[in-house]
């Protein structure tokens, strides 16, 4: 009797054991990459600071994407306070047009992009020397994005806020000299 318990906590354990390794060895399913991401290289800056915005288009389609275009602004918010000054100084990576003024740019990426490829651009500002900055002061951007895909017959847009708003903190006073 006890050997017919043990064959069947054996064969419970080995079925038990095939079923885990079956599970495991199933690819993990990843969750599609989202077709924009901004960053940026610092989340504080004072005036008289560089800050660069990094845009990365991804293309989350199974066919190529044929065009791509992007801009960048500021939000309602940041653009009403006047004393908030900065201004887009350039834009490099992997695009065919680049179109920077005062504080808003257009962009068009290299295509076709890939199923899964990315393409990257860096829009640089500077932080006028004499902007207001204080504690409740923010540069706020948000982005939109159109692209076309299945050979232009399909396409996806949409208004992105960036994750990442750049505080502009008032500089330290400089310290009294006995």
């Amino acid at each position: 009797m006890r050997s017919q318990r043990f064959r069947r906590l054996g064969l419970s354990a080995t079925l038990a054991l095939a079923a885990g390794l079956t599970c495991m060895a199933q690819p993990a399913s990843a969750a599609p990459a989202a077709p924009m991401t901004v960053t940026v290289d610092k989340a504080t800056a004072k005036p008289g600071d560089t800050v660069t915005v990094t845009l990365t288009f991804t293309n989350d389609q199974t066919t190529n994407t044929q065009f791509v275009y992007q801009s960048i602004q500021p939000t309602w918010n940041t653009s009403q306070d006047p004393a908030l000054k900065y201004a887009f100084k350039s834009c490099t990576g992997d695009t065919v047009q680049c179109d920077v003024a005062n504080q808003s740019g257009t962009l068009r990426y290299h295509v076709p992009v890939l199923p899964g490829a990315t393409r990257t651009a860096k829009l640089t500002y500077q932080i006028a020397p004499d902007s207001a900055c204080g504690p409740s002061r923010k540069i706020e951007l948000y982005s939109y994005l159109y692209y076309e895909y299945q050979g232009g017959q399909a396409k996806k847009d949409g208004v992105f806020q960036t994750s990442t708003d750049i505080a502009c903190a008032t500089p330290a006073p400089a310290a009294a000299h006995k």
